[in-house]
């Protein structure tokens, strides 16, 4: 395009130029953006274009301007894979991209939603491009299809031994030796309760119920043990009314308010309920405590679940059977022996849930199997004794 100046039939007409009805200049006063040409329309000149070429201003306001967001590539290569992108919804570009104008923009194509699990042997999931938070160990093994569940092991189950051993033969002491060994238990049941349940730490909650596991312990001490249900269920109602009260007086938000309500007491019943030993029969206490030994240890075998559950209560039915026959129970212990047993399990199980931690399997790994055989105990040992 030659800049020399136009010359034709309407040269004329722009000698009477006047600067007041000039249609440019009265955009320069009040600028417009101008709509964008169709995508297809095809390139037509602008009147006086001579003139806006000449003025730097004038073309800059002509020039159309790009309004959208752009398209950044260096993203687009650095995306991660399909698989990096498992635990992570869609990223939904499109409806995003369609806010914008259509024609300043290219639509961007939807993440697609992959399927296929990240690798086992990472501890958290991949970053990703939202800024989703990571998963926890117990929601990776669901995706996977695993189970979330991680049992104590031998050493908790050791210990757990241990404890059942010297409850078995300070039964056989007398009452106040069978104290000592039952005192430890309900500590470490309401401490691990609260672990368990990850409330920690939780001083108050786990005095309150070790509280009650003591008063219980004098109640039975006092009035014996053919007044042993009337001392825990008094025990146990008056503290469940007592965490009541307590949590009413608390300025947390109501949903901790309830969750903290419901661990207290679940805390103290289970701390009360252990002191079931010292209002059974001392024979059964003995019988009752050498069976949950030997299922718990029977239990951390590296066997199949299935399988390591029916060779538990097997040893546990002839463990009661064996140390039946040295208190002068007889075979009437394979039954004792096999229902503590299954409450051992029961609470073995529930100290195995949802990945806990070491502290978990050390404090309620170890206690929950003797605290809640402690009913089993009690009950059956006063039906065959």
């Amino acid at each position: 395009m030659s800049n020399q100046p136009y010359e034709g039939p309407y040269e004329g007409q722009y000698q009477g130029y006047d600067g007041n009805h000039d249609p440019y200049a009265q955009q320069h006063q009040q600028p417009q953006a101008p709509a964008p040409a169709p995508a297809q329309a095809p390139a037509q000149a602008w009147p006086g274009h001579q003139q806006a070429y000449d003025d730097p201003q004038a073309a800059q306001q002509y020039t159309q301007q790009w309004q959208g967001q752009t398209w950044d590539t260096q993203v687009q290569q650095t995306r991660p894979a399909a698989s990096d992108l498992a635990y992570f919804p869609p990223q939904n570009y499109q409806a995003a991209a369609q806010s914008h104008d259509p024609q300043a923009q290219p639509p961007r194509p939807e993440a697609p939603e992959a399927q296929a699990p990240a690798p086992a042997g990472a501890g958290y999931g991949p970053p990703s491009l939202a800024g989703n938070a990571r998963i926890t160990d117990a929601q990776r093994a669901r995706l996977e299809g695993r189970s979330p569940i991680i049992e104590p092991g031998m050493q908790p189950a050791a210990l757990t031994a241990v404890l059942a051993l010297l409850l078995s033969v300070t039964a056989q002491v007398g009452s106040y030796a069978l104290v000592v060994p039952l005192v430890v238990l309900q500590a470490v049941t309401a401490a691990g309760w609260f672990r368990l349940n990850g409330m920690w730490p939780a001083r108050q909650g786990i005095a309150l119920a070790f509280a009650g596991a003591l008063v219980a312990d004098v109640a039975l001490l006092a009035a014996g043990r053919e007044n042993g249900p009337a001392a825990i269920l008094g025990t146990l109602g008056v503290w469940v009314l007592l965490s009541l009260v307590m949590q009413l007086r608390s300025h947390a938000d109501p949903d901790t308010r309830i969750t903290s309500l419901m661990a207290t007491v679940a805390s103290a019943a289970l701390a009360i309920l252990a002191a079931g030993h010292l209002a059974a029969e001392p024979d059964a206490v003995t019988v009752g405590a050498a069976a949950v030994a030997v299922a718990i240890l029977a239990r951390a075998l590296p066997l199949p679940t299935v399988a390591s559950v029916i060779v538990s209560l097997l040893a546990a039915a002839g463990a009661g059977i064996a140390v039946g026959g040295m208190t002068g129970m007889g075979a009437k212990g394979a039954l004792l022996g096999a229902g503590a047993a299954v409450c051992a399990l029961i609470g073995h199980r529930v100290a195995s849930y949802d990945y806990p931690s070491r502290f978990v399997h050390f404090t309620a790994g170890v206690a929950l199997p003797l605290a809640a055989a402690a009913p089993a105990v009690y009950l059956l040992g006063r039906a065959l004794v």
